[in-house]
């Protein structure tokens, strides 16, 4: 008697771990996780901005998006919104109609912390809340500031740096060759971009510990 319930003991155990292990799968099914190329489709996703607004991707169908990866502890991101850099490129493109979006996947963000910054910089867009890092993991998102432009059949059009100085220094952004803004530039004019893909740098995200 004792041997068929230990027997069943276990049996039941092990359909427990397989269950678990089945809902930890699925819990990612259909995710990229950094194997996204140009052209594929940009991954879907709903995050929370620093108001507490849902913000999808999907929101803005037929328009061209621009993801920002930020943090704002790091200095090269820091380099870029000193002197208001960042802010007036995408001013100057959300003019235009490109919606840019700030993606925050660092693991100690919060909604209040980006709204701080969002106040301190006086940032008019969102800042997106990824702290368990799914929706940067997703992109194959690795440095602060990490470039992707989505373009209006929602595929990816461009990864990579913001820029082509990958100093910190600030004083070197003025005349440095702005990847995104070119790329912007070409989408907008409806051809196709000419530098799709470029070396990112910056500081490594801060993924949560998996």
């Amino acid at each position: 008697m004792k041997t068929a319930f230990f027997s069943f003991a276990l049996a039941l155990g092990l359909t427990a771990i397989v269950s678990l292990t089945a809902f930890a799968e699925d819990k990612h099914a259909g995710h990229n996780h950094g194997k996204l190329a140009i052209g594929d489709a940009a991954p879907a996703f709903t995050l929370k901005d620093q108001a507490g607004k849902d913000v999808s991707l999907a929101d803005f169908s037929g328009k061209i998006v621009v993801l920002e990866w930020f943090n704002e502890g790091c200095p090269f991101v820091v380099k870029h919104y000193k002197e208001g850099h960042m802010n007036a490129v995408a001013a100057k493109y959300t003019d235009k109609g490109v919606v840019w979006l700030r993606v925050n996947s660092t693991s100690k963000s919060s909604q209040d912390s980006n709204a701080k910054i969002a106040s301190d910089w006086k940032i008019a867009g969102p800042i997106l809340l990824d702290a368990d890092g799914e929706v940067g993991q997703d992109y194959g998102a690795t440095n602060t500031p990490h470039m992707y432009i989505v373009n209006k059949e929602g595929k990816l059009a461009y990864r990579g740096a913001i820029d082509s100085d990958s100093s910190a220094d600030t004083s070197k952004v003025a005349g440095a060759t702005n990847y995104v803004a070119k790329a912007l530039d070409e989408l907008v004019e409806g051809k196709p971009v000419s530098q799709p893909e470029t070396k990112a740098y910056g500081c490594t995200v801060k993924y949560a510990k998996n």
